[in-house]
């Protein structure tokens, strides 16, 4: 059996879970101990989308408070005694400089470190696992430092997690899973697999040859599918995160309104390869929207441009990763990432690999967990193979998978 804490902070989401893993390979069980997400939405709402430096600032102040909620959760948590494993007592001197060196830029974490993680015993864990990329640089190494301070507190050692890994094992978990304190024994994926990853920072399509084995065949030469969303909610005066407000809004379109047709390119869709472009389509509206200003002055106008937009990309995403399926003749089709809990986009996909996939296993990941979480993180690490020291682990905003 073995115990992780996880930590994600890749962009405005402070996350941390506690899970336990029993058995070996494809036979793993995982039982969730804890998992807490705290949200800057709201802090960045204002700006129309996140910026890193407040992000930064927020990781600060979040991560230790939700570090202390998880563990409390878990039941891990537990204030220094004679019969427990001091934290305080096992900082040493030499330890001190070091905790300072590796937190010289995160002072607001170091003090709150320094005010509560010491005054507790050393958690009941076996390893700490940790986003190191991709993300933004800032936000990641608070969470790269955060860990790399608890390695050393502890004495526990650091995996470090591609965030992207992450999404792609959250389809490990039953679709219908819900969070709060339970167990679950993983789906057994058939190899090769393909994912598609779809957020505010990626789209992309991945080929699985095994855990841990990954090869990109397609992305997004621009706009993720994501980022794209939130700039036509935004265009839509929806306000931000944009995808769910685009999806809720398109819902409420009723096709028999004939007073306000639009339609939209389908960018690359007949290209010969899996690149993407969502840059195309942004601009696409914009122009439409300057040209008939009548569609913005009432909801059923920009419902019927939210509609028409989500079923655009939502076409141009299933139509690749139902060919790419096709040609690379893979046995798992999954999903992962923010956008993979639109309701179109998880019915089209699901429609589509049911008629055209007869070989092929479709699975979606529960919409509880297509956010940023730690959850994912810590699965990701049961699977990983990065083997990377606290000494070697820096934050690496650009990283890639299979790299």
């Amino acid at each position: 059996m073995t115990k992780i804490l996880a930590i994600e902070t890749s962009c405005d989401e402070t996350a941390i879970a506690v899970l336990e893993v029993k058995g070996l390979g494809i036979s793993k069980s995982f039982r969730v101990l804890s998992s807490v997400v705290s949200s800057q939405v709201a802090l960045h709402k204002k700006f129309g989308g996140v910026v890193p430096a407040l992000a930064k600032r927020e990781h600060q102040r979040n991560l230790v408070p939700v570090l202390l909620k998880a563990l409390r959760e878990a039941g891990f948590l537990e204030l220094e005694s004679k019969n427990t494993e001091p934290g305080k007592k096992s900082v040493n001197n030499s330890k001190f400089i070091i905790l300072n060196s590796i937190l010289e830029r995160e002072p607001e974490l170091l003090s709150r470190i320094k005010k509560s993680v010491l005054n507790i015993s050393v958690p009941k864990i076996d390893a700490i696992a940790v986003t190191y990329g991709p993300g933004l640089a800032p936000a990641l190494w608070v969470g790269v430092n955060f860990a790399k301070a608890l390695s050393l507190i502890w004495n526990k050692p650091v995996i470090p997690v591609n965030h992207l890994e992450g999404h792609i094992y959250t389809n490990l978990l039953p679709v219908n899973w819900k969070i709060q304190n339970s167990g679950f024994r993983i789906q057994n994926f058939l190899f090769p697999a393909l994912c598609l990853i779809v957020s505010g920072g990626h789209t992309e399509l991945v080929f699985i040859k095994k855990y841990g084995s990954y090869k990109i065949i397609g992305e997004t030469l621009d706009d993720a599918a994501g980022e794209a969303f939130d700039k036509v909610a935004k265009m839509l005066g929806l306000g931000y995160p944009g995808g769910p407000k685009i999806s809720k809004l398109a819902e409420s379109f009723k096709i028999k309104n004939l007073k306000f047709k639009i339609s939209l390119p389908r960018p690359m869709i007949k290209s010969n390869d899996y690149k993407f472009s969502f840059s195309g389509l942004k601009t696409a509206v914009l122009y439409f929207l300057q040209f008939h200003t009548e569609f913005l002055k009432s909801k059923a106008g920009k419902a019927a441009v939210a509609c028409e937009f989500q079923k655009a990309a939502v076409d141009v995403l299933v139509s690749k990763t139902i060919r790419a399926a096709k040609e690379y003749k893979v046995k798992t089709l999954m999903i992962g990432g923010g956008v993979a809990a639109n309701k179109l986009l998880r019915e089209r996909l699901a429609s589509e690999s049911k008629n055209k996939l007869l070989h092929t296993t479709f699975y979606l990941p529960p919409t509880n967990v297509t956010g940023d979480n730690a959850l994912m993180i810590g699965i990701a690490a049961v699977f990983g193979k990065n083997k990377k020291t606290r000494r070697e682990l820096r934050a690496e905003p650009n990283l890639r998978l299979g790299s």
